[in-house]
């Protein structure tokens, strides 16, 4: 019997998706549940399993295609599927074959490809061009494999000209918007991180041990916030129509860069959250945002963002809006440098900070005054404790 494959219900405010990726082509046997295509929307991916095993009988929808919810994009054809044979030992391959039948060149075959620590846009051209991942030098964070890389190994032409990704095209139309539409102003501040370097340098041990965690950065930063937002609730509003709304629960949404382009989940009710907590919550984001597993409701809700360039070396920068909220606040590297203490010059970890904040609505003295608080419990964490 066969059966359709359809489109998904999408999500909330989705009205279609692109296909993106076959997995399986006609003819390929393939198990139920199996992820047959990923479907691009504006800001997750979202995986189109076989209903049955069986197989892959016929392809309705190619790469690029647009569709929408319970389109037909491809029939399975339901069956019994067999367990693949297990392969030979090495050894005893090595006995069958002979001279003839090896590899007149060492150059890796299509099964024989080892993609290494590579993106999945790299893996495919990297199995596309038949390039092992001993060959290619990568410059991307860890030493991972970045397509500019297989395209030096492979000798392709200077220039590509690619359609841009769904997430790209929404991510350039919120920017313009962003700039477009707000008042944009942003003002800097400082922060000596001592204290905080000190808590965790003393408590990583205990903490990732009874966590099974690491005591991170980012989580001070989400609790300084919160607390901050909780004495302007102004940062923490939005704008719509003629009508500033004022939102109870503070949503911190965290800057996520992937190779698709940037997303930001969010950190829901951050005021109940603990450290541990938060940093559990932004691994499993991180972890989903760079597999392409992020439900629409991960990047639903957020009332304010959090955005570390530091991450890649950033010194200072004026992060734009995550509109419809009205502020966001940039972190960056951290850097020893001499400053003045109780007359004193000592060397400390410093970052500067940034919060960029639609004056429309929040005015000058809110928007240093936020960042003042920020400042003031991470260079104190006890007032982040004691609501200080």
């Amino acid at each position: 019997m066969s059966l359709d494959v359809k489109v998904p219900v999408l999500p909330e405010s989705v009205s279609d998706a692109t296909v993106a990726t076959w997995h399986k082509k006609p003819g390929d046997t393939v198990r139920r549940d199996e992820n047959l295509v990923d479907l691009e929307t504006d800001k997750v991916v979202l995986e189109v399993p076989s209903p049955v095993d069986g197989v892959l009988e016929s392809i309705k929808a190619d790469p690029g295609d647009v569709v929408e919810a319970n389109d037909v994009i491809a029939v399975v054809k339901e069956g019994e599927v067999k367990d693949e044979p297990e392969a030979e030992q090495p050894s005893q391959q090595a006995d069958k074959d002979t001279p003839s039948e090896k590899p007149a060149t060492p150059q890796a075959t299509e099964q024989q490809v080892d993609t290494g620590s590579a993106g999945p846009a790299a893996r495919k051209m990297m199995k596309d061009e038949n390039i092992d991942a001993s060959q290619v030098e990568g410059s991307g964070r860890g030493g991972r494999i970045t397509k500019p890389d297989v395209m030096n190994v492979a000798n392709t032409p200077m220039e590509e000209r690619v359609p841009m990704s769904r997430l790209r095209a929404t991510i350039a139309d919120r920017m313009v918007e962003a700039q477009s539409t707000a008042a944009m102003l942003t003002s800097f501040n400082e922060v000596d991180l001592q204290a905080v370097m000190d808590i965790r340098r003393k408590y990583r041990d205990e903490f990732q041990k009874k966590h099974g965690i690491k005591l991170g950065l980012m989580s001070f930063f989400v609790k300084a916030a919160t607390e901050a937002l909780k004495q302007y609730p102004i940062i923490n509003a939005s704008l719509e129509d003629q009508d500033i709304v004022y939102h109870r629960q503070q949503n911190i949404g965290i800057a996520v860069a992937t190779e698709r382009g940037l997303v930001v989940p969010v950190l829901k009710n951050t005021a109940a959250m603990g450290l541990a907590d938060i940093d559990g919550a932004i691994r499993d984001y991180a972890e989903k945002a760079n597999s392409g597993k992020l439900a629409m409701d991960d990047l639903q809700g957020g009332t304010f963002t959090i955005t570390n360039g530091g991450t890649f070396g950033s010194l200072m920068s004026t992060p734009i809006l995550n509109m419809p909220q009205s502020a966001i606040m940039g972190m960056h590297t951290i850097k020893e440098r001499p400053v003045v203490i109780e007359g004193d010059i000592v060397i400390r970890p410093m970052m500067y900070l940034a919060l960029t904040y639609d004056h429309r609505i929040i005015d000058g003295k809110d928007a240093v005054l936020f960042l003042v608080a920020i400042k003031e419990m991470l260079e104190d964490p006890a007032r982040i404790l004691l609501n200080l």
